[in-house]
């Protein structure tokens, strides 16, 4: 199995940058996919971005040229730069692992990000 733990949310002002980090442990062998996914009240969770044991890359119409995806293999970990941030990516934001050969969804706890002034 695979636990994923993540950090970095908090309370930043718009147009600030943030940077969320996911470490995965277990049995990261499995690991197929590593994302962000973000939810608000009321609504489903969203794709952020994710990114493939590859190295390719997907995003969200709405973070696309402001948050980057990245990973340290050697540390088996997931970051999300986000930049320019707005008010509207106020959300809890959920790592994402996806671990084969069956697609399996593992979910960390989830960090909140609040853009406010």
């Amino acid at each position: 199995q695979v636990q994923l733990v993540e950090s970095g949310g908090g309370l930043v002002q718009p147009g600030g940058s943030l940077r969320l980090s996911c470490e995965a442990s277990g049995s990261i062998f499995s690991i197929v996919f590593m994302g962000w996914y973000r939810q608000t009240p009321g609504k489903q969770r969203e794709l952020v971005a994710r990114i493939s044991s590859g190295g390719s890359t997907n995003y969200g119409d709405y973070v696309k040229g402001r948050f980057t995806i990245s990973r340290d293999n050697g540390k088996n970990t997931v970051y999300l730069q986000m930049s320019s941030l707005k008010p509207e990516d106020t959300a809890v934001y959920y790592c994402n692992a996806v671990t084969g050969p069956i697609a399996v969804n593992v979910w960390g706890q989830g960090t909140q990000v609040t853009v406010s002034s």
